[in-house]
């Protein structure tokens, strides 16, 4: 059977949030693990807060290396073939780690699989923006957040119920779980096709009609369709604009020219420096110890509540599938900045008066940090580069913004522990500051891609500027055959005149 029309969708949509739950829960399934006195820390010595932190943080290297590698032989390969790869070593890597009786394998076996993750991380989000229907495509790349959380909350209430196991089983088998997803990750793949960009650009555009004219209709259509027609043009003419330069050489990726590339890979990377600088993975890795240890609650009490965090941020998760469509990138980040800067500095306030009552009330604010967390800051990073990249850059700039989000997370997740135990509540005050920071420069610098074809974002870069946070593009055509206006509020312009684009 072949899948066309929505049910196609829907399929690519379904393996692109596989891929994002299993990353949800590796983000979450160490949490519950590290600590003292359980059978973790009786197979492995009872490591100290410095090697929790290595132990947890080393997959995020994994997961770097895995975007470089992805960086460098993703556009070559294709988005489908790397997506399976990443999942296979998914795979290889929880088996390393399911068998481990030294820190030395544990080690190895998160490298290994922080490697796929890595892979898969920086190659999805472009797979799923380039199949996607622009008015449909920030609820369906939102969904990968979502499920990201809901991965996240498996693992931590899977920790917990096994928690009360007095054996190896504690803890082996929920990071042997993670292959559960992998396989499926792997065998929802298989079937489906590659990007109908990525193969223009390969000069496969015969193969690239045909999955475009399964996308864009649920009965058996033929590539003559005018529909398949006008969007296959307008992909074959921005790739032929993209490659005017002739091959690529990856010095273009850090040069202004004609199609701004500088100005969209320092946009990936910073919009994923500041997911990591939220505080997010702070809490996501580490909430049990930060309850315990920061708000000085009990080791049960704070598993649990680590698991009820966890689902805060899934409902906090669910609401841009409704209003990434809606209010767009922008509004979203800059309101999920501003609720995650008050959050923090309420949680640092109550918790420097020190009483019991008051570290209950910090716990509050947590949860609707999370709230505020999964408005903005969870979803936009992960699909934000692959919207205002090009096709001829696109695998590359998302691998870029993945492998800086990955070492990010590695810097946070590694003096977390440290700065829990030295400086306690004031850990939050640093991260309330990073958000404030970053309302105005999101308000000032960020272009919005809400409702535009990939194609048609190009525009929003090319003889730019940046007025008040306005980017205006003046006197060139849309691409041939292009009948649609950048400006999706306004009617029609003809070919050529002057766009003002609010963002």
């Amino acid at each position: 059977m072949v899948l066309r029309g929505k049910y196609l969708h829907w399929a690519v949509t379904a393996a692109s949030c596989q891929a994002f739950l299993l990353l949800g829960y590796d983000q979450g399934v160490m949490s519950g693990l590290i600590g003292a006195n359980n059978q973790f820390g009786q197979t492995f010595n009872n490591p100290d807060s410095t090697m929790q932190g290595l132990l947890t943080s080393i997959y995020d290297i994994g997961c770097a290396v895995g975007c470089l590698l992805s960086l460098v032989i993703g556009h070559r390969y294709g988005r489908r073939k790397m997506i399976i790869a990443g999942g296979s070593i998914m795979i290889i890597g929880t088996i390393i780690l399911g068998s481990s009786y030294t820190i030395p394998q544990f080690l190895v076996g998160r490298i290994v699989t922080g490697l796929g993750n890595g892979i898969n991380s920086s190659t999805v989000p472009a797979y799923q923006s380039e199949l996607a229907r622009p008015e449909q495509r920030g609820m369906l790349l939102s969904a990968q957040g979502t499920v990201t959380i809901l991965g996240l909350c498996i693992a931590y209430w899977l920790d917990y119920g096994l928690s009360f196991v007095d054996t190896p089983v504690q803890w082996r088998f929920p990071i042997s779980f993670q292959a559960f997803f992998a396989v499926f990750l792997v065998l929802q793949m298989i079937p489906l096709p590659d990007s109908p960009r990525w193969l223009c650009e390969q000069d496969r555009s015969d193969e690239a009609a045909s999955v475009l004219a399964r996308l864009q209709m649920d009965q058996p259509a033929d590539e003559s369709n005018p529909e398949v027609i006008l969007l296959r043009h307008q992909i074959e003419s921005s790739i032929e604009i993209e490659s005017a330069g002739g091959p690529f050489k990856y010095k273009e990726l850090w040069s202004g020219g004609p199609m701004g590339n500088l100005r969209r890979m320092i946009l990936a990377a910073v919009i994923n420096i500041q997911q990591q600088f939220t505080g997010s993975n702070m809490i996501n890795y580490y909430a049990p110890i930060v309850y315990q240890n920061a708000m000085n609650l009990s080791r049960n009490l704070s598993l649990v509540l680590g698991g009820c965090t966890s689902l805060a941020y899934l409902v906090g998760s669910v609401i841009p599938l409704w209003s990434m469509d809606k209010f767009g990138r922008r509004v979203s980040l800059m309101v999920s900045a501003a609720g995650l800067c008050f959050c923090f500095v309420m949680t640092a306030i109550l918790l420097s008066i020190g009483t019991e009552s008051c570290a209950y009330a910090a716990t509050v604010f947590v949860f609707i940090f999370q709230l505020f967390l999964g408005i903005g800051y969870l979803p936009v990073p992960w699909f934000y580069p692959s919207e205002i990249s090009t096709t001829r850059i696109r695998a590359r700039a998302q691998a870029f913004g993945g492998f800086v989000n990955w070492i990010c997370v590695f810097i946070v997740v590694q003096i977390t522990p440290t700065a829990i135990d030295n400086i306690g509540w004031k850990t939050f005050i640093i991260f309330a500051c990073f958000c404030f920071a970053w309302i105005p420069m999101v308000f000032f610098f960020f272009p919005e891609t809400k409702g535009l074809e990939l194609e048609d974002v190009d525009h929003l870069f090319s003889r730019g500027g940046i007025t008040g946070g306005v980017w205006e593009t003046r006197g060139y055509p849309v691409h041939p055959g292009h009948h649609r206006n950048l400006n999706t509020e306004s009617n029609e312009k003809p070919m050529g005149e002057a766009t003002h684009i609010e963002v």
